[in-house]
């Protein structure tokens, strides 16, 4: 210890030197807080935005994300009052919506743990004991009985608190996320089950039209043969298209029947007691506009969930560079101690203390460069992950913008296709009836009309698939859109 007369290094004058002393500390501590700094993420890892969607019209633009504005009741679009009521159910009884709603509140939980870190903590005691020896009493024994109060409190100098609190919100942001992600997969699901059914309801009814004509063609080929105007090969030809035909009505029956009972776990109710009846499609085909925002696809909850968990990872690592420096704890008691139970909250059996400790781990064998090496990397890793996402969301709108214009195409050859098929079937039955050409070739004709109308109703139904899988990949509905 340095005397009361020894000269100071500092030039004599105490005063200038605790100065110097202080700034060294202010220096020091400035210095171990920017170490303590998060890492700033490199935007060379992430996707570059396109100017413009491939399948567009070139009116597409960038615009951050926007996650909060509301995507309404897309499916309305459709103007299918039974698909409203399955949205709902399935809004009410989804389990998956539900395990993400708790995962949602487990996460704001946990939040509200990390704010509490950053507050004072104030716990109450009280004890009695029975022993030898103490100090007020020795050589006898004797009772002690206490009450006090304890207050402590961590000084967050060098922000590991307040990472580990931002850490924690942009969890409980992703979780959110991923609930609005989890809704509306659930609601496109929903959507494409119910158009799906209703589109075998419409296929059921073309292909138990057409077993009902083959029906009445055989037996007009029947009574033909026992005339003796027909061959029992045109017999035989005739009975092989009806039992096939049925056979394919069936394999419908069992697709509507798998479809029926995804709708019902969809909605959260039992596949033995939920029931769709059969009826013909009413949904009309809406048009998403080519020129709608790419606004709506920064709302995508799955892109906006990937750069909640990505910045959580970055504030992580600032946490785990905290645990180098030092942490300090201020500490205070206060309360009575007494033999006597009646003299216990006397004045003179007061006792209090205060207290401050600083803590610095000197050797941990590794464990803290560790900590560093593993949040480094699990930021790298969120990182790819959020690239990831985006690439996928742009891929997913350019594969359903792609699809539906070729669908649309398609439809129209398709079309083509049937009027042409109908009028075969027509001449040929003509001909058939005037025994110009043979029951084969009326069947050819009746088999590629039919062939031909299931397609237009299977490219209907894909069109209708395609619609719900884009606003699906645009985040949700456009009618909000700006």
């Amino acid at each position: 210890m340095m005397k009361k007369n020894a000269p100071s290094r500092a030039g004599g004058n105490p005063g200038r030197a605790g100065k110097w002393i202080t700034g060294l500390a202010a220096m020091t501590l400035a210095l171990l807080a920017g170490c303590a700094t998060v890492p700033p993420i490199d935007r060379a890892a992430l996707p570059a935005t396109p100017a413009a969607f491939r399948e567009g019209d070139g009116r597409w633009t960038i615009a951050p994300p926007a996650e909060a504005q509301p995507r309404g009741e897309w499916w309305k679009a459709f103007g299918d009052p039974v698909l409203d009521a399955l949205e709902a159910r399935a809004e009410r009884g989804n389990t998956g919506i539900q395990v993400a709603a708790a995962r949602l509140a487990q996460a704001r939980a946990l939040v509200r743990s990390t704010n509490a870190d950053r507050l004072p903590q104030v716990g109450v005691d009280a004890g009695a004991q029975r022993a030898y020896g103490l100090p007020f009493n020795p050589g006898r024994p004797a009772s002690l009985l206490n009450a006090g109060a304890d207050l402590s409190y961590e000084v967050d100098l060098f922000g590991k608190l307040a990472q580990a609190t931002r850490a924690a919100e942009l969890d409980a942001r992703a979780r959110e996320g991923l609930l609005q992600s989890t809704r509306l997969l659930v609601q496109a699901d929903v959507a494409q089950s119910y158009l799906a059914l209703r589109a075998l309801d419409d296929e059921r009814a073309l292909v138990r039209s057409t077993v009902a004509a083959y029906r009445e063609t055989l037996d007009l080929i029947e009574r033909r043969h026992r005339a003796g105007d027909v061959a029992e090969l045109d017999v035989t030809r005739a009975r092989t298209e009806v039992a096939a035909t049925e056979a394919e009505a069936l394999a419908l029956d069992r697709r509507r029947g798998d479809l029926e009972h995804a709708l019902a776990v969809l909605v959260g109710d039992t596949a033995s007691t939920f029931t769709l009846p059969v009826a013909a499609s009413h949904a009309s085909l809406p048009i998403i506009p080519a020129g709608v925002p790419s606004t709506v696809l920064t709302r995508r909850p799955d892109i906006s969930a990937a750069e909640a968990s990505m910045l959580a990872a970055q504030a992580r690592v600032g946490v785990a560079k905290a645990a180098w420096f030092p942490s300090i704890a201020l500490t205070a008691t206060g309360g009575y101690a007494s033999s006597e139970i009646e003299d216990l909250f006397k004045w003179s059996a007061r006792a209090w203390g205060v207290g401050a400790l600083l803590s610095l781990p000197v050797f941990d064998g590794g464990r803290r460069e560790a900590g560093v090496e593993s949040a480094r990397a699990g930021m790298d890793e969120a990182v790819a992950q959020y690239r990831e996402r985006v690439l996928v969301a742009f891929r997913d709108v350019e594969d359903q913008l792609s699809a539906l214009r070729l669908l649309g195409e398609q439809a129209q050859a398709q079309a083509r296709a049937v009027d042409a098929a109908a009028r075969t079937t027509a001449l040929s039955g003509v001909r058939y009836r005037n025994g110009l050409v043979s029951q084969l070739e009326l069947l050819d004709a009746q088999r590629s009309e039919l062939r031909n109308r299931r397609q237009a109703v299977e490219v209907r139904s894909a069109q209708y698939q395609a619609t719900v899988g884009l606003v699906r990949a645009l985040g949700g509905g456009w009618g909000n859109a700006s």
